[in-house]
């Protein structure tokens, strides 16, 4: 079964086709800004690569954030219609799953953290199973010296990986000597990654219901801050 991922939830646009037997083609479209204009063309350029036909797709999954506001609508998008149109079924997993499951041969608990922008950081706590990352809490957001105050709580070795954990290693570095940083090189939630998650979930026919496939929001956006602060004001 051939699977096309779609990653668009941070800085790093990334899709990537592939099945049970490993990645056929993958892209990643920009590193430091969005590039969801550039989703679609880069899913033909994929197909082109892997001289797969989009008739041969089976099924899709999407990164469901948290991360960038409109990066998630636009990539879950862009998916939910493809899902649609070939008659496929769709998968959603969250992005800070994905970058986790990068880190899964990690011999410590691990912290995954995204930048949420406006000085805050989204972030979950796992723990490596065999064959890959068990999630222990829930979604979270908040300043980079809360996460700090949550490693030093946790009392653990602990690897930190994400683009939030690199902009903010100052801070989080103080919570201790048992932190290790992941490379730069895996600090975005990756499409390939996405594709080898959801495999397992398609062939177990484990799929997500269409209207069920929406963005994680763990805070709310800007437009409804500032409405609440005009509503606060006014």
């Amino acid at each position: 079964m051939i699977v096309l991922g779609i990653e668009t939830s941070t800085p790093e646009t990334s899709v990537a086709l592939g099945s049970e037997a490993g990645t056929i083609a993958a892209a990643v479209l920009a590193s430091g800004r969005p590039q969801h204009e550039e989703v679609v063309p880069a899913v033909e350029q994929l197909l082109r690569w892997g001289e797969v036909l989009l008739s041969s797709v089976g099924g899709i999954a999407v990164g469901l954030g948290p991360g960038l506001f409109t990066g998630m609508r636009v990539g879950i998008a862009i998916g939910k219609t493809m899902a649609q149109v070939l008659g496929v079924p769709i998968i959603g997993i969250s992005s800070l799953d994905l970058l986790a499951f990068r880190e899964r041969n990690a011999r410590r608990r691990i912290c995954a953290a995204i930048d949420a922008r406006r000085g805050e950081v989204f972030f979950a706590f796992y723990r490596p199973v065999p064959g890959g990352v068990a999630r222990e809490t829930g979604f979270e957001v908040g300043a980079p010296t809360r996460l700090a105050s949550e490693l030093e709580a946790a009392g653990d070795d602990i690897l930190l990986v994400g683009d939030g954990a690199i902009r903010y290693r100052r801070a989080l570095e103080s919570a201790g000597t048992s932190i290790e940083f992941g490379s730069p090189s895996s600090a975005y939630p990756s499409a390939e990654a996405l594709v080898e998650l959801a495999v397992p979930r398609f062939q177990r026919e484990e799929h997500d219901r269409l209207y069920d496939v929406t963005p994680i929001y763990v805070r709310k956006s800007d437009a409804e801050i500032n409405w609440d602060r005009r509503q606060r004001t006014g």
